[in-house]
């Protein structure tokens, strides 16, 4: 059995999608249970409980963590630990496998691509969080002690990405007669990873024995658009004039100082003043697909934002 921690969001509501379809028996577990489509069991659980954590892992093969915190480093520096500390005791004890879904904070600012043998050299306080407990992970699998990957994605869209910031800034907007937003620059590359992409490479990287004690990047479409193609695109598609503004360093900065999340992502900034390329060759080599491309991701989305009447 599967057990899908952290159901709700965007990615683990396109993996229960895959897993109801193949009739392949799953464990949804949140912090407010809901029902999810085959299911075999819909379970609350709080991760930073120990005991909690232990039943939600309780008779799963693997384990997919999928959970997503507030926007707030504070917040991040105070539960992610405990929550891989409680994540891995459990998986040892019901001898589960672990897959991490992780994102690319550690990183820090990278000169051309990120790829999955790139040093971790955070440059935000969230990419300090995410540094250590991505090296707990890693320590744990090299000590023998656990079987356990970690699949990591770029900023990702798709049709059910609501906290995407193509969503956000581009989608929503448009959907309404708005202007859309750039961060910081239109005129860099930045990678998406397709949130579809990313529930089928977790499952397809779940069944494959040789793909575990290891970090994969998920599979993200190559060339990645400028934002101001991302822009002209998604307006195409959604039959809207291309109309955008790029919002400067200062001007996130001053909206931080009357919306908490937007002062989270200041610190984040450096992700879009210079170019973001995701690699993901080695999962294409290994499962031949590279990502959808953007023309189709992008189409798809709109499409689901496309207003009748």
């Amino acid at each position: 059995m599967y057990a899908i921690l952290g159901a709700g969001g965007s990615v683990s509501n396109e993996l229960v999608k895959l897993l109801a379809a193949r009739n392949l028996p799953f464990r949804s577990v949140s912090r407010h249970a809901a029902p999810a489509p085959g299911a075999v069991e819909n379970k609350s659980a709080d991760l930073t409980n120990h005991e909690q954590t232990l039943e939600a892992v309780a008779g799963s093969e693997v384990v997919f963590l999928l959970v997503g915190l507030k926007y707030d480093h504070k917040l991040w520096a105070n539960m992610w630990p405990r929550i891989i500390d409680n994540v891995v005791d459990a998986c040892k004890r019901a001898g589960s496998r672990l897959i991490f879904f992780d994102n690319v904070y550690m990183y820090g600012k990278v000169r051309g691509a990120m790829t999955e043998e790139t040093p971790y050299n955070p440059a935000s306080k969230k990419g300090e969080v995410r540094a250590q407990i991505a090296k707990s992970i890693v320590n744990e699998w090299k000590s023998g002690e656990l079987t356990a990957m970690i699949a990591r994605a770029a900023d990702f869209y798709g049709p059910d990405a609501r906290n995407g910031l193509p969503t956000t800034m581009v989608f929503e907007p448009m959907s309404k007669g708005q202007k859309a937003m750039c961060l910081a620059s239109d005129a860099l590359p930045h990678s998406y990873t397709y949130v579809p992409d990313a529930a089928q490479a977790l499952l397809t990287l779940a069944q494959a024995p040789a793909a575990w004690n290891q970090t994969w990047h998920l599979p993200t479409a190559p060339n990645p658009p400028t934002g101001r193609e991302f822009i002209y695109a998604a307006a195409d598609a959604m039959g809207r004039p291309p109309k955008y503004r790029v919002l400067s360093r200062t001007m996130v900065k001053l909206f931080g100082f009357v919306n908490p999340v937007v002062g989270e992502v200041y610190e984040m900034l450096y992700q879009n003043d210079s170019p973001y390329i995701f690699d993901t060759s080695k999962y294409a080599r290994t499962f031949g697909f590279a990502g959808t491309p953007y023309a189709e991701g992008i189409r798809v989305t709109a499409d689901s934002y496309r207003k009748t009447g």
